[in-house]
């Protein structure tokens, strides 16, 4: 069996183009370099107007924001996820499992704050935000571990925001951390190890 049958490839207008720019950039050399060309090729394939996402990206899913793998390279193991944030849809703080990640914001405006961690005492981990940015169309930006733990939400109240991950590899799990109930300071939070899911794509 073809090795690439085994992994998500979603067809649409520029695939090939955004394919290539990505392995590209993933050829750079150690994930500092990677991460930075996957910056640039990330927000030059938004501008591109050959390349469009699937129809089906563009569709919002009422219960939770939508993963969508489109596109999985045998070769270099990275994986691609289309994200659709309907209005006020976001994310607790979470980490990225090790994985170092590119993301964009192809649509739409998102609030990504960035968390610092500064202990952590068996389950419970203590954060402080160490900056937030308001991205919209055509920005992009990088996460490498252990700087890994931020939030991302769509403010809007009734705009659809689309954003594109790139991961190191498939995520299939990571860590969420919810405010400790009993902590006034709001610095304190419960790691939940999470399974994630991705939703149909076609």
């Amino acid at each position: 069996m073809n090795a690439e049958a085994c992994c998500p490839d979603v067809d649409f207008p520029g695939h090939d183009k955004l394919v290539a720019a990505i392995d590209a950039a993933v050829a750079s050399g150690d994930e500092h370099a990677v991460t930075a060309a996957l910056r640039n090729a990330l927000c030059r394939m938004i501008r591109d107007r050959d390349v469009r996402l699937p129809a089906c990206v563009h569709e919002p899913i009422a219960d939770h924001y939508a993963r969508r793998e489109i596109y999985r390279s045998a070769k270099h193991g990275y994986s691609v996820v289309a994200m659709t944030w309907g209005p006020g849809q976001g994310t607790p703080v979470h980490d990225h499992s090790g994985l170092w990640c590119v993301e964009g914001v192809w649509d739409g405006e998102l609030e990504i704050v960035q968390y610092e961690l500064l202990e952590h005492d068996g389950e419970r981990y203590r954060f402080r935000a160490a900056g937030g940015m308001h991205a919209g169309p055509g920005s992009a930006g990088s996460l490498i571990p252990p700087h890994e733990y931020h939030t991302i939400a769509n403010a809007s109240p009734d705009r659809v925001a689309i954003s594109l991950h790139i991961y190191k590899a498939p995520m299939e799990c990571c860590a969420k951390f919810v405010p400790q109930p009993s902590d006034r300071s709001g610095e304190w939070f419960v790691r939940q190890d999470a399974t994630l899911v991705t939703d149909e794509a076609a």
